[in-house]
């Protein structure tokens, strides 16, 4: 993996592994756009982020029909937005579902580890976008200040956009 690519996906990785849940957004049949919440399980360093899901799922057919996906990840409480495309693969592998489970997954597979429907999606990244601002009110009054008598437009924070 080159430098500039390590880099921008570390930054990518630092913004959402603390957001517990993102909308995963599929493409139907019909060609509609569908996003349901799907908990992070894992996010690797190579790009790589895990979710369980049911084998037999809605989504898992639309994965089947059409691999791409985005993820929308938000944290209002600290101005942090992210949307993550990639495309998505869905696998059974006993061994990395054995090392992703936790005891809370029962709660959607009552099986357990060995639940016929369970599986997984593995999404990987091609590209991804966000917004990072500070979340201090009096930073961002600064700043419109700032703008305002500058004549320049008003920088709401950090934004990138990243090819991966």
């Amino acid at each position: 993996m080159n430098n500039d690519r390590t880099e921008k996906l570390q930054t990518l990785i630092d913004k959402i592994k603390d957001v517990d849940t993102a909308m995963m957004s599929t493409m139907d049949e019909d060609g509609s756009i569908r996003s349901r919440p799907m908990r992070n399980q894992q996010i690797k360093d190579d790009g790589a982020i895990w979710f369980f899901t049911g084998y037999e799922s809605g989504k898992s057919h639309e994965i089947k029909n059409d691999s791409h996906v985005n993820l929308s990840y938000a944290k209002p409480s600290d101005n942090l937005y992210v949307s993550v495309s990639g495309k998505a693969t869905l696998t059974k592998d006993k061994s990395k579902i054995d090392e992703l489970w936790t005891p809370a997954m029962k709660a959607w597979f009552p099986e357990g580890k060995d639940d016929p429907n369970i599986g997984l999606i593995k999404v990987t990244i091609d590209k991804a976008e966000y917004w990072d601002s500070p979340n201090s009110a009096v930073v961002h009054l600064i700043g419109m200040a700032k703008a305002a008598i500058t004549g320049e437009r008003y920088k709401t924070g950090d934004h990138d956009k990243m090819n991966l």
